[in-house]
Formats: structure tokens, sequence, C-alpha cells
């Protein structure tokens, strides 16, 4: 009921918004502090986290932890009860005025189930979390890359408790209430710096100005880990990762994590992308690769005819080129079209579906 009602209003979504915010912001004027004052970017993507969160209902084993996770890094705001009443309340309202004769009570009574079961989730686990609620982090290092990428490290005023292949939230001086999820590229270290790659990438505000404009010397915030991305050693499977773009950084940190122990299951790394620039990290990984016999690294290019040594076409047609993988357990990370066009092929190559994991909450 619920999916098929939020298809009624779906092409309104920008209407659905905007009636979402104005009734949020008239219920608790004070949420409005906790938003950018631009709200051109922010506008769609609370709604649409929240009906994807709300349409999942009926998968507690992967939405229940993710909720839980959020809970906690929803504490950076400032959230209380008061403010999840109103957005219930808000949300409600919004898809009942655009879904017309659609909206029964039976379908009310959905949407008000659902959300109810997100809420408690979340609010159980934030005050169930006596850590803080963000880290101040200082920019020791900004390296540009290339002309659309940057290399960021960051020195935390306190140790951040993340597993490698996890992702943080992160809100930069230069873009204040617009906070972004990245991930940490290399394993958790005794000095606690944390180094992240960061790609610039169309209509990104914060990515570009990360790239073009952040200096050493910078306060970064950065909130709780979250994500389920990573390798258990002990549990006797090798491992495949898939990797496109910037989403190496979690598989060079947990492939980081590894190097540290002298035995592992064994791990193939596809690392993707469109031309060579986009496998910025490739010497990295080959060096890694050298030392640890464990590490397969097969590059990918779509593009560039004249690169030796590198399998064509796009990741999901290399992967499933090898077979189904049905004896691995599978990571992926990149971007969200990348994800489903290969978990897509995958499944139809015969991996089991329960053998694969990714983190699709990372852009929004």
């Amino acid at each position: 009921m619920i999916r098929e009602s939020f298809a009624v209003v779906e092409p309104r979504s920008d209407e659905v918004a905007k009636f979402f915010y104005g009734m949020l912001f008239s219920l608790a004027p004070a949420t409005r502090e906790m938003f950018p004052a631009n709200m051109e970017v922010q506008r769609s993507r609370l709604l649409r986290a929240l009906v994807h969160v709300v349409q999942m209902v009926d998968r507690p084993d992967d939405l229940i932890p993710f909720l839980r996770q959020l809970g906690r890094d929803h504490r950076k705001f400032g959230v209380v009860s008061v403010h999840y009443e109103s957005v219930g309340t808000a949300l409600l309202a919004a898809v009942k005025k655009y879904a017309g004769p659609v909206w029964t009570p039976q379908v009310e009574l959905a949407w008000a189930e659902a959300y109810t079961i997100m809420a408690r989730a979340m609010q159980e686990a934030a005050a169930a979390d006596d850590g803080p609620a963000y880290w101040h982090a200082t920019v020791l290092e900004h390296q540009r890359v290339s002309w659309d990428l940057a290399v960021v490290r960051l020195q935390p005023d306190h140790p951040i408790g993340y597993r490698a292949g996890q992702y943080v939230s992160v809100e930069t001086p230069q873009r204040a209430r617009m906070w972004r999820y990245f991930s940490p590229a290399n394993a958790p270290r005794e000095d606690g710096i944390i180094e992240f790659h960061i790609r610039s990438v169309e209509g990104g505000w914060v990515s570009r100005s990360i790239v073009g404009h952040t200096q050493a010397g910078d306060v970064w915030r950065l909130g709780p880990p979250m994500g389920r991305l990573h390798v258990d050693r002990r549990a006797g499977r090798d491992v495949l990762m898939i990797a496109g773009g910037t989403g190496v950084a979690p598989m060079h940190a947990i492939i980081d994590g590894m190097a540290q122990w002298g035995e592992n299951p064994r791990v193939h790394l596809f690392v993707g992308g469109r031309t060579r620039e986009d496998l910025y990290d490739l010497d990295n990984l080959q060096r890694f690769a050298m030392t640890n016999p464990w590490l397969t690294v097969v590059p990918v290019l779509e593009s560039d005819p004249g690169a030796r040594g590198i399998e064509r076409g796009t990741l999901a047609d290399a992967v499933t080129r090898y077979g189904a993988w049905e004896d691995r357990d599978v990571l992926i990370c990149g971007s969200p079209s990348m994800i489903r066009a290969t978990v897509s092929r995958m499944l139809v190559a015969g991996t089991p579906l329960d053998r694969i994991k990714y983190d699709p909450f990372t852009l929004d």
C-alpha cells in the first residue's frame, strides 16, 4: 500500500517536498536551523530518504541496523522526540495531499505504522549512545590529484571508533549545515589520522567546494560511523570486492586493515572507471598486491583502448565474465547506477543475494 500510494504522488515530488518542508517548519520552527540556508539542494533529500526507508519496512534485517546507525548519526543535529513527531505529521500530510482518492484509511494506517517503526528504532539507538554526537577534525593536507579529485587528510580531536569500510557524515566550514557522507580510505591508525578521497560531482555543492577550496587548518565536523561493509576474517570465505571511482576508498581501507595480519582470505578486487584517470588509486593497490599474496587487483576500463593489462567493459561485464563467484562474500561500492547494474548482472549470473553487501545510502 505504501509503495502503490507513493507511486501516485512521485511525479509531483517537487511539490510534495515543498509542502512537506512548509508543514515541518510550521509545526517545529526550530528545525529550520538544522538545514542549510539554500534549500534548493536540500529540498528533496530528506523526503527521498524518508520514503526510501518507509518503503523498506518489510525488510527489517536490512532496515533496522541502518535505522539504529541513522538515529545515532542524527544526534549531531540536536534532534529530539518532538522533531520525530513533527516530521511524521508533515510526511503523512504531504503524501495525503497529493495522493487524492488513493489515500484511504488503510493506506494512512500503513504509512503511520511504518513511520512509527522507523522513528522508534532511531530514537532508541540515539538514547542508548553515550558517545559524542560529532567530532572536530583539522585538515592536515589537501592534495589535488586531478582537476576533479582531491585527497584530504584530517586529524580528529579524539579517536573515532570506525571500522574499515564504514562511512561518516562530514560538514565543512565552507558549506555549513550541508552534511555529506564520505568513506575513510584508510583503516583506523594509532595517530587517528583519517584520509578521504573526494571527487567533484556535477551539482555537488560540497564535493566541489572540498576539491577546490579546502585548505590545511580548516576544521570539519565528522558524524558517527555508519555502514556494513567489512570482511569477516574468521568466516572462512574468500572475498570479491567491486569498486567504481571513489568507491575504491572503503575497499582500500579494508585492505589496509587486512594487511596488518599475516593470514587472510583471498581477495579479488575489481576496480573500474571510464578512463585511466578514474583508476587514480591503482598504483597504491598494486603495491598492496605485491606484498600481500592473498590480494589480486583487476583494473577495468569502459574506454581507453590503448591501455594494456586492463579488462574491458563495465564492472558488471568484467566481474560476470569470471562466473558467479557463488563461494565468495561480495562487497560493492560506487555510484547508485553502478551498484544497481552490477548487482542485477550478478544475480542473473547466479550469485546468491545474501552474499552481496553494499551501502546504498552513502549519497543521500
